[in-house]
Order: structure tokens, then C-alpha cells, then sequence
């Protein structure tokens, strides 16, 4: 049976419970008509539902192995770069610092 919804409407997934396991649920309100088609879409290429398809893209994207969490700024332009190969730079050589000025 092909689902239907409405530009308002919201993916609800009821508390459910499987083997003694409680699966949580989720609601996403005003989701964008576009995404909500382009969901719809990529579900039925992979032959799944949309509600199967969502839980696969939050699983992909936010599960540990899928990437290791940078500590900082640095470490995630470094993890970015990395795999393109080190530059290196040459490096001005530095000039004496000047005096502060004085007020007063």
C-alpha cells in the first residue's frame, strides 16, 4: 500500500516494543515537501519503506565507525587534508620586533 502524505504531516513512530526491546521513537514535523519526495524516492530505489530508509540514513550518519570525531579545529582540517598528501611551506624568516609605542 503506497503512502500518502500532506505538507504538514509528520513521520510518527510509535514506542514499540520487540523481544522485551524498547525501540524509541521519533516525530519530525514540517519537513519540506521536497525532502519529504526525495525520501520517498531514494526509499523505493532501495526498496525499502520511507520509515526504513530514514532509519538507515540516521544509522549511517551518525554511527561511530562512520568517521572518527576531530577533538579540534585543527585535528578535523588535518583529517580533511590529510589524505591528499603534506605540504610543505617555506617559512619567512621573522624580523625583529619593533618597540611599543608610548602614550603619555
Amino acid at each position: 500500500m503506497p503512502w500518502s502524505f500532506g505538507i504538514n504531516d509528520c513521520i510518527d513512530y510509535n514506542d514499540l516494543k520487540r523481544s522485551g526491546e524498547s525501540v524509541s521513537s521519533i516525530t519530525i514535523r514540517n519537513l519540506d515537501p521536497a525532502i519529504k519526495e526525495h525520501l520517498r524516492v531514494r526509499a523505493a530505489e532501495h526498496g525499502h519503506s520511507m520509515e526504513a530508509e530514514a532509519r538507515r540514513i540516521l544509522q549511517t550518519a551518525l554511527s561511530a565507525s562512520g568517521r572518527r570525531r576531530c577533538a579540534n579545529l585543527y585535528e578535523r582540517i588535518q583529517a580533511l587534508f590529510a589524505p591528499l598528501g603534506g605540504v610543505d611551506l617555506e617559512l619567512p624568516p621573522r624580523a625583529v620586533a619593533r618597540e611599543p609605542p608610548r602614550f603619555g
